[in-house]
């Protein structure tokens, strides 16, 4: 007898026959969805968006530490990753979700957007409120979970630092941000000091050149916001005492217009004095900067030369290790990482060629401390973190013990002692106090 659908068994109980449901699924039955996605994944049909954000099942949720938000906004597994979702209205989403799609495409440090989830409705056929999808950004913290019991001067220092620099490589590619702000920004460690993300673009626009006035009202807004949460900070005692709230939000004008003027300033000199155009664009490139284009004015009958950088990018150490090594890491750990490999290169006697050199090192050097991470220690941090550390542990134990301590003895040191003392930062973090997710302590072992 030949097979067909209709004398096919019914009994779905069989092994290998799939579940076949009698009604309506409950997505048919709550009305359908409307998903803007670049990428869609289809695991995102399978979340509750039939249920108000704040409602959400434990199970669906990741319990990761959240920054302050004006919108409802909770972590959520999807599939073998982790999403942000933030209710906002449908033209927030929208602009949002294609104003970081732009920063994304401008190789601009920030989160990743996912998708546009509009047209939900509850079981009462009540309307919710669309909702943007992020995707999590691993290994970052935001601002109020780089503590334990205080937030140290020095630490604090170095996250307005890395702030500065994100607003600076914002402005120079002509985005007005509006909203600047620690609370918008995540924090990823890089070698000592911490990379800024952008997080929240809802009140940003882009622009083809920023006039000084909308750079100085990001800082004014930056400057005022910084101090409002640094005194949220010293009222909950999670800063140390001696801490000036206003003081410290002043540094980030201090940093940023420095770091401003050395990007953007013109310089002038003499006709003779034109090894100093090499000199300062290797100032540019040390300060992590490369110059892509820039203008030189010479004026008939003076000696004088004025030069002016006209457009510089970020990330000359990220570019240069990817280049030789493949590694695509932060921009200080790429600082670190190639020192490195200049001093592996002078002391291997058969490495002489750069890039050779590079390729010996990722194998005897990288590799090796990367593998031997125990699986239970790999979420503390990111690899590229892990050998910056390897790297100065052995540097301050040969310092103390006045002798050239081998690679593998300071890795068998910090594993045993430092790693497993570090947060685990990629962890899933659980408030025992709220019973679901929250913010969790952490502990800044610098």
């Amino acid at each position: 007898m030949d097979a067909s659908w209709q004398n096919e068994p019914t009994d779905y109980r069989q092994m290998g026959k799939l579940p076949r449901r009698s009604g309506p699924t409950e997505a048919a039955r709550l009305g359908p969805l409307s998903i803007t996605s670049a990428t869609m994944d289809e695991e995102l049909l399978d979340l509750p968006w039939h249920v108000a954000l704040e409602e959400w099942p434990v199970h669906n949720l990741a319990a990761l530490p959240r920054g302050i938000s004006r919108h409802v906004v909770r972590f959520a597994h999807l599939g073998g990753s982790v999403i942000a979702v933030k209710e906002t209205n449908e033209h927030v989403a929208r602009h949002e979700y294609h104003m970081l799609r732009k920063l994304q495409r401008l190789a601009v440090p920030c989160v990743e957007p996912l998708a546009i989830v509009a047209g939900r409705r509850n079981a009462a056929g009540e309307d919710l409120k669309p909702a943007l999808v992020t995707r999590h950004l691993r290994f970052s913290m935001p601002y109020r979970a780089v503590f334990s019991q205080t937030l140290r001067r020095a630490t604090l220092t170095r996250l307005i630092d890395a702030q500065a620099l994100l607003l600076v490589r914002l402005h120079l590619l002509g985005f007005y941000w509006g909203d600047v702000s620690l609370s918008n920004t995540l924090f990823r460690r890089d070698a000592g000091a911490f990379a800024a993300y952008l997080v929240d673009a809802e009140t940003g626009e882009l622009y083809p050149e920023l006039s000084t006035g909308q750079r100085e009202y990001d800082l004014e807004v930056g400057r005022v916001n910084i101090a409002g949460e640094l005194m949220d900070l010293i009222e909950g005692g999670l800063v140390e005492e001696a801490v000036d709230p206003v003081a410290v939000s002043e540094r980030i004008i201090d940093s940023y217009r420095n770091l401003w003027a050395a990007l953007t300033e013109r310089e002038s000199f003499e006709f003779g004095q034109r090894w100093r155009i090499n000199a300062r664009i290797r100032k540019l490139n040390e300060l992590g900067f490369d110059v892509e284009e820039y203008s030189i004015l010479t004026a008939p009958g003076q000696s004088e030369v004025q030069l002016q950088p006209k457009v510089v990018d970020a990330g000359h150490h990220q570019r240069r290790l990817l280049r030789l090594t493949g590694l695509d890491v932060q921009e200080n750990q790429a600082r670190r990482l190639l020192n490195d490999i200049d001093a592996y290169r002078t002391d291997a006697s058969t490495a002489q060629d750069e890039e050779l050199a590079a390729h010996e090192w990722v194998t005897h050097v990288f590799e090796p401390i990367v593998k031997s991470i125990p699986r239970e220690l790999s979420g503390k941090l990111e690899p590229a973190e892990v050998v910056h550390q390897v790297l100065e542990h052995r540097w301050y134990i040969s310092e103390a013990q006045h002798r050239n301590v081998p690679l593998a003895e300071a890795l068998q040191a910090y594993l045993d002692d430092v790693l497993p003392h570090r947060r685990d930062e990629a962890a899933i973090i659980l408030d025992p106090k709220a019973g679901g997710p929250g913010l969790a302590d952490y502990d800044d072992a610098e």
